[in-house]
Formats: C-alpha cells, structure tokens, sequence
C-alpha cells in the first residue's frame, strides 16, 4: 500500500499550529487515506523540539526567523531532517505539506516581513524533502496526489 508523508496539522488530532489552532484537512479522498492508514504524519516545528503554542516564524533567505527575532533555523533544520527520515523510512510515495509554513509550503510562503504578504518559495521540509528525491504537493493538490496513487 502506497504511504503518504502529511504535515501533521492537516493530518489533524493533537494541535501542532504556532497558534495552537487545528487545520485538519476534511476532503473526503485524504480522510479515505487516513482510515486505510497511508498517512504517516510529522511536524516538522514539533520534531524540532518547538513548543506549541509558539511565536510564529517565517524563512528570511536562508534563515528563519521567529516574530520576535529569534533565529529558529536550527529547530526547523532538525525537523526537516526527521520529515526526510520518515520518508525514506515508511518509503513513501509522496508528501502533502502544507502551503505557506516556513517548514511545509511548497510553492507560496510569507515573504519573513511579518506583513501578511505571500511569495514564491518553499518551506525548509519540503526543499530537504525534494532533495531527497520525494515529490512534494500541498493540500491544494489532492487531484494530483489522487492521479499519482492511480499509476
């Protein structure tokens, strides 16, 4: 059976957010996923040894940087490097991250001026994860994920 590596704030149950908040994905072909057990979750932030909650952080280059100006780069190090074990461990097919976290985004982050403001760019995981030669979508792309199960 075909495993998926998930950000374990859409996997959803124990809150893993900065904010402490859930955003568990409800589409009806990744709960099917989650019931047939091919979701293997992880938090990168958490692994890292992050607290939750904690103050939000966003990549600034090569480093990222927490609200207050504490440089969180080797927490979010440490989890992407445990995103890839659990990859290569359960040798997934693929991961669903989610969009826009310094950590999971695939294609869309905050831009590290803490304005609210979107670019192009990749969280930390999710460039440790392609390196690594896994193919990496956001939740946004389940029709794709969907197709990729079916080859």
């Amino acid at each position: 059976m075909d495993k998926i590596l998930v950000s374990q704030c859409l996997y959803g149950g124990e809150p893993v957010r900065y904010d402490g908040r859930s955003k568990a994905e409800t589409d009806p072909r990744f709960l099917k996923w989650k019931e047939e057990g091919r979701l293997i979750p992880v938090c990168p932030e958490v692994s890292g040894g992050l607290p939750v909650p904690r103050s939000d952080a966003q990549r600034q280059g090569a480093r990222i940087v927490s609200r207050a100006g504490e440089d969180v780069t080797w927490a979010y190090q440490k989890g992407a490097e445990e995103a890839v074990r659990l990859a290569k461990e359960y040798r997934v097919l693929c991961a669903v991250m989610k969009e826009k976290s310094p950590s999971c985004g695939s294609s869309l982050i905050y831009d590290g001026s803490f304005t609210g403001t979107l670019a192009e760019g990749r969280g930390l995981a999710v460039e440790l994860l392609q390196e690594a030669g896994i193919m990496v979508f956001s939740e946004n792309q389940l029709d794709q994920v969907e197709a990729l199960m079916r080859r």
